[in-house]
């Protein structure tokens, strides 16, 4: 069997929960398949069943609007995955960037296509910010390929309630498949100089965010909530890869003005390294993950692994990961009205995060306790190994039935 990924991100060129995802499981699925990766960039590398090919973009001659530049280069490169010849049996998509690479795919080589969702369009308005009248042809391009797909992998259970309510999709072509983690890598470790790197006091206690600068993430709202937070403890924020430069305008606007009030607030300002992260989870007292939609929230499941307890907002798949009371807690969060990401009442949801980080500050106990319950959770449930195991059944089950 030979499965074709198509992807935006890849390593070294990965910013988001999407490309971790295809990292590890194009690794984990290359022990059962043969797996052709053609993503985004300039990425070269083959051994026996895994081969990765990247695929720039002749962007210089582009006179169209900035924001639509990245809409019209992932065109050229949906294109240019399918004119360089595909042998796969099946065509596996992530991210509406990819998703009319996967449809060309499908139609013109005949073989099935499999959309994973990593996060759903009509769920991200706040995308207009970037990409303008281009966040309509995402759209458009989504809703087809998640409509026409042989079979479509949502990461939660309520992603699955998602796609029903917004695509055309019957019910048993939906497939439930978790992220993973890998346990290895993602353990606890104590590696203090890392922090000190970052200008973090490894003498003081510490709460974690660690994501993109974006309206799905949240972090405007946990920034709001460090105002209502006890002192005696830092505020690390590993925030980077802003959606626009209006949001990061925003976001250091309203950060200095608390920085004025309240010390100890750092901010890491570019995605690191996995050991640099792994050292920031394993140190942090608390993970706090603020998102206003998340379809998994793999960020939670890398704090557990670490054996750190989280606070996060109940929504989407985070309530799958997270455990409220074993592992952490889930803070609600009630929205302005169905299909918006703005809450109804944001001051009492910051207010509400910072009670909960508060609790676990004040217990030591109660954190190892919380993070040994996270680890624990994450070895039983979560492995990659399982997670790519599930996938390769689901593609046997397509090609058979081809």
């Amino acid at each position: 069997m030979k499965i074709i990924f198509l992807t935006n991100e890849y390593p070294p060129a990965i910013y988001g929960g999407a490309g971790i995802h295809v990292d590890y499981l194009s690794r984990e699925l290359a022990k059962l398949c043969h797996v052709d990766v053609r993503c985004f960039g300039d990425q070269r590398s083959e051994n026996d069943s895994l081969s990765v090919k990247g695929f720039n973009a002749d962007t210089p001659n582009y006179s169209a609007p900035q924001p639509l530049r990245s809409v019209f280069t992932a065109v050229q490169r949906c294109l240019d995955f399918n004119t360089t010849h595909i042998d796969a049996d099946l065509v596996h998509c992530h991210t509406w960037y990819t998703h009319l690479g996967g449809i060309m795919a499908k139609k013109n080589y005949s073989i099935p296509l499999v959309i994973t969702t990593h996060s759903l369009e009509p769920l991200r308005p706040w995308k207009r910010e970037q990409l303008a009248g281009g966040y309509d042809f995402s759209c458009w391009v989504e809703k087809t390929a998640v409509e026409m797909a042989d079979a479509v992998i949502a990461v939660s259970e309520d992603t699955k309630n998602d796609i029903l309510r917004h695509f055309n999709v019957a019910p048993e072509k939906i497939h439930i498949i978790h992220n993973g983690i890998d346990l290895d890598e993602y353990r606890h470790t104590k590696n203090p100089d890392l922090l000190k790197a970052r200008g973090i006091d490894t003498t003081q206690p510490y709460v974690l965010f660690v994501g993109r600068i974006t309206r799905q993430k949240g972090i405007v709202h946990l920034i709001n909530a460090i105002e209502h937070m006890d002192h005696g403890f830092q505020i690390v924020l590993c925030a980077g890869a802003p959606d626009t430069p209006e949001i990061a305008a925003e976001m250091k606007e309203r950060l200095s003005a608390i920085q004025k009030k309240r010390s100890g607030i750092i901010w890491i300002q570019e995605m690191v390294d996995i050991p640099t992260k792994v050292a920031l989870y394993s140190h942090a007292a608390v993970f706090c993950c603020p998102s206003v939609y998340e379809p998994f929230g793999i960020i939670n499941l890398e704090a557990m692994a670490c054996e750190t307890p989280v606070v996060a907002s109940a929504v989407g798949g985070i309530k799958e990961v997270v455990e409220d009371g074993k592992t952490g807690f889930l803070v609600p969060v009630a929205f302005k009205d169905l299909g918006s990401y703005e809450p109804a009442d944001p001051k009492q949801f910051s207010r509400d995060l910072a009670e909960k980080i508060n609790v676990l500050i004040k217990d030591p106990a109660l954190c190892h306790q919380m993070g040994q319950a996270g680890r624990r959770r994450a070895v039983d449930h979560f492995s990659w190994s399982a997670i790519a195991a599930k996938t390769h059944s689901l593609y046997k089950s397509l090609i058979k039935v081809q």
